[in-house]
């Protein structure tokens, strides 16, 4: 933490308190209301607005990110509580100025629609990979004991926290077994 202010300490009054984040890989020192949601901090406090507002009750995945690594619904957690964690948001997905190669494959696939729900689609996917990277199982995992196959039951099941209006599921499936094989 900087300045020996603790993350998640008062900030002067009850109400508020100071939080180091860092998103997208920068250091972000902030004063936000003990209610804050990340998803709120993120949108209003730091103008990434990748992240979309849908339900807000965490059911519909539009506001998912990655925190640590994992995929979290943004919508969900208060950002006071996150001192010390890596937040990635889709505009942290790509390199300088290139796609990822799921960014790719979601374009190649025309898997999104109206395209709200592409950035917490896109972050859900993001996990999704590296989940199978790391041989985690899944509901839908057959034998635990052999590495994950990436079947299409097991990218629906691990994407199923993310909702489409739009019912653009077959090419986001596609999408991700497209950037997978790369």
């Amino acid at each position: 933490m900087r300045s020996g202010q603790e993350s998640g300490e008062p900030a002067g009054d009850d109400c508020s308190s100071r939080v180091a984040l860092t998103i997208n890989g920068v250091d972000h020192d902030l004063t936000l209301d003990n209610r804050t949601t990340l998803l709120d901090a993120l949108r209003e406090q730091l103008g990434l607005t990748g992240s979309k507002k849908g339900c807000d009750h965490g059911q519909c995945g539009s506001c998912t990110v990655l925190l640590d690594d994992r995929r979290v619904k943004s919508c969900l957690i208060l950002a006071v509580t996150l001192g010390a964690r890596t937040v990635v948001t889709v505009e942290g997905l790509a390199g300088a100025g290139d796609l990822s190669p799921l960014q790719a494959a979601f374009i190649a696939h025309d898997a999104f629609q109206c395209g709200y729900c592409t950035p917490g689609q896109l972050c859900s996917a993001t996990a999704l990979l590296d989940e199978v990277a790391r041989d985690w199982p899944s509901a839908v995992t057959w034998d635990l004991a052999a590495p994950v196959q990436l079947t299409d039951p097991e990218i629906r099941e691990r994407m199923s926290g993310n909702l489409c209006r739009c019912a653009a599921y077959p090419n986001i499936v596609a999408a991700v077994r497209e950037a997978a094989a790369r």
